[in-house]
């Protein structure tokens, strides 16, 4: 269990995370992996807390994950369901909040289709004076740090199970390919990979990335680099992350068709042959399939790593709960 100290109430981006605090998060979730593999899953390090799970868009992996972890520390879980709530007739968010925080709650995972939610929350939080943590499971186009970092605790626990750190990234060349634009999957991950020196290559159609949008996270630690073909981001590539088309919230126009998209940026098996012998395949889910990756891909447990996201998802979010929860042992 890392033993530096833990500072930050909120998590909410991962804009001035630093590589210590990256390695604290990873060599927590590496101790939390661990109890997940005994026979009795659940530890009491959160026993007696009260965590809400505050979900505005709908939610597969996030929200169960988030579930899961928390019960794993013995927590205890409200999950909001807005169009069963009092949103319907008028609430505010931010009353919705304090209602919660009236009943106990002890930390806050918001997810939210427009930006700024979680921050808007946890400000107010502090303005009252509440010592309640707000973790940001995903805002608008913002930002999504908790998908980030399992993303970066799957590849560094890929290059060394046993000691996953940021130091194995460093010269690393990954490629993200696909709707980066409208991601905030994607701008999370570019923080947190070039902070850990990693050499990133973006892919995708001019209308879904530009070369003013990467520009907006150079960081002196790695570099970044942007494509509008995918050959050159894939060649010699360690990890490829492909990223789903958000159709939702996409305009009109932004692509030809589906079809000539999978044609010219999907990932298929003849074109990793472009990448390292020991590449792998990242998605953060759900996946639309024959569109950012083909379903033999997909399915080949030897290349693909996107069933071992989900999985290190709940160990990475118990270690998020555990640090904002003060947490002092997983014994």
């Amino acid at each position: 269990m890392a033993t530096t100290e833990w500072n930050r109430r909120h998590i909410l981006s991962l804009e001035d995370f630093t590589a210590a605090e990256y390695d604290i998060i990873l060599q927590t979730a590496a101790s939390f992996r661990e109890v997940l593999t005994r026979r009795t899953r659940k530890v009491p390090t959160l026993q007696g807390r009260l965590i809400t799970n505050m979900f505005f868009e709908p939610s597969t992996r996030t929200r169960s994950s988030f579930e899961l972890a928390a019960k794993r520390l013995s927590a205890d879980v409200l999950n909001f369901a807005p169009g069963t709530s009092s949103l319907t007739k008028g609430e505010t968010i931010l009353d919705t909040a304090k209602t919660y925080l009236a009943m106990g709650t002890d930390m806050m995972v918001v997810r939210h289709q427009q930006s700024g939610v979680p921050q808007t929350i946890a400000w107010e939080l502090d303005r009252l004076g509440a010592q309640v943590g707000v973790l940001n499971a995903g805002d608008g186009l913002h930002a999504h740090p908790s998908q980030a970092l399992l993303d970066l605790f799957t590849i560094a626990q890929h290059f060394d199970p046993d000691a996953p750190r940021t130091a194995l990234l460093a010269g690393k060349k990954i490629a993200i390919v696909g709707d980066i634009v409208h991601s905030r999957v994607a701008r999370s991950n570019l923080w947190s990979l070039t902070a850990c020196g990693a050499d990133v290559h973006l892919a995708a159609p001019p209308t879904l990335v530009s070369k003013p949008f990467a520009d907006a996270f150079a960081s002196e630690s790695g570099s970044l680099s942007v494509h509008w073909q995918l050959e050159p981001a894939l060649e010699n590539a360690d990890i490829v992350m492909t990223l789903r088309l958000q159709k939702e919230r996409m305009s009109s126009n932004l692509l030809p068709s589906l079809r000539e998209y999978h044609q010219q940026f999907g990932i298929t098996r003849d074109r990793l042959a472009l990448c390292q012998p020991h590449a792998r395949i990242m998605h953060p889910g759900p996946v639309n399939r024959g569109v950012e990756l083909s379903s033999e891909v997909m399915d080949d447990a030897r290349i693909s790593l996107v069933q071992t996201q989900v999985t290190s998802g709940v160990a990475v979010r118990m270690a998020l709960l555990y640090l904002m929860g003060g947490g002092k042992s997983v014994a």
